[in-house]
């Protein structure tokens, strides 16, 4: 670990302006996920803002890569050895994937590159039923007796284990059902065909500020710092779980990383990238759209967090028994 971060420290140290590297073809933006979701939302909009502000002179094309819980995205960067034109943009299945399917990958078959942001998640409901607080609504799915569907996007992976977490916490126990994005979960949940959901705010936001969805409670260790309003509130109206008595905290990465054995210079290209990307009024205004935990971190700061949460999330699945056998 000290070698890999002194690696990554040194990639990260070569000065952004003196980088000599940059794409000579298309880069290929790989989503290991369906379209919808979070990752594809995210992954969309950089390659929407380096096009429009012609941030670098090739072109850039998102892929979606979702097979397999995202195993069909990892493997071909894992596979890509050297290659700089392939990138990826990572959420927590970057971790539960492995651990849940038992393919043969790890962060470590990578490299990383950046941490973008952190994705928070909201316990949503429909906003035609009563429910008014999470611990009203815990109640009513304590009264039905594990009837009560949750939505969730894939099995065994980050929506599944927060609501393995609240099952835990609240003493309930829910019908989870899987779904393919978090796009297509917001819309079964305005359907009525899931009782609730733990959606990310980027991607249910559309139907909150329509009227069609409801937020309880948001799964971090405090409110979010977002005051304009949305809908009939501001995210940072929404009250944190913790206060709303369910003791559950789950936040995921949104990340950047690239086939292993990459050059220095190749990795300090797209450090830069991130970096201007981030400086726009586009990615601004969806980070604060979204309710992201803004924290950006690279080099050896970034692979010390991405190891930390191997670990969190490995005792995560073990408890909750998703880890294969």
């Amino acid at each position: 670990m000290h070698l890999l971060g002194l690696a990554f420290g040194l990639a990260a140290a070569v000065p952004v302006q003196a980088a000599s590297w940059e794409p000579t073809k298309t880069v290929e933006f790989i989503v290991p996920a369906g379209t919808g979701g979070g990752a594809d939302q995210m992954a969309r909009l950089i390659q929407g803002i380096v096009t429009k502000n012609k941030l670098m002179k090739s072109s850039m094309v998102v892929v979606n890569k979702g097979g397999g819980a995202g195993a069909e995205g990892f493997l071909d960067i894992k596979n890509s050895k050297g290659d700089a034109h392939k990138i990826v943009i990572t959420l927590s299945n970057l971790f539960t994937t492995p651990l849940a399917t038992g393919v043969p990958f790890s962060w470590k078959d990578m490299t990383p590159v950046a941490m973008l942001a952190l994705d928070e998640f909201v316990l949503w409901v429909n906003a035609e039923t009563p429910h008014k607080s999470a611990q009203d609504y815990l109640g009513a799915a304590k009264a039905a007796g594990g009837k009560l569907k949750m939505g969730g996007t894939g099995s065994k992976q980050e929506d599944q284990i927060v609501t393995a977490l609240v099952e835990k916490s609240a003493g309930v126990k829910y019908i989870y059902v899987p779904y393919k994005g978090g796009g297509e979960v917001a819309v079964q949940l305005v359907g009525k065909h899931v009782d609730s959901t733990v959606n990310n705010p980027i991607e249910a936001v559309a139907q909150w500020r329509g009227g069609k969805l409801r937020p309880l409670c948001v799964f971090d260790g405090k409110r979010l710092p977002y005051k304009e309003k949305i809908a009939d509130k501001a995210w940072g109206d929404i009250p944190t779980c913790k206060e709303s008595g369910l003791d559950v905290e789950y936040v995921m990465l949104r990340g950047i990383f690239m086939p292993p054995d990459v050059k220095p210079e190749q990795i300090a290209f797209y450090v830069d990238l991130m970096q201007k990307v981030r400086a726009t009024p586009e990615w601004k205004k969806f980070m604060d759209e979204g309710a992201f935990n803004q924290t950006f971190m690279t080099g050896a700061e970034f692979a010390k967090w991405v190891a930390n949460e191997e670990i969190r999330h490995r005792l995560l699945m073990q408890e909750a028994g998703f880890v294969a056998k």
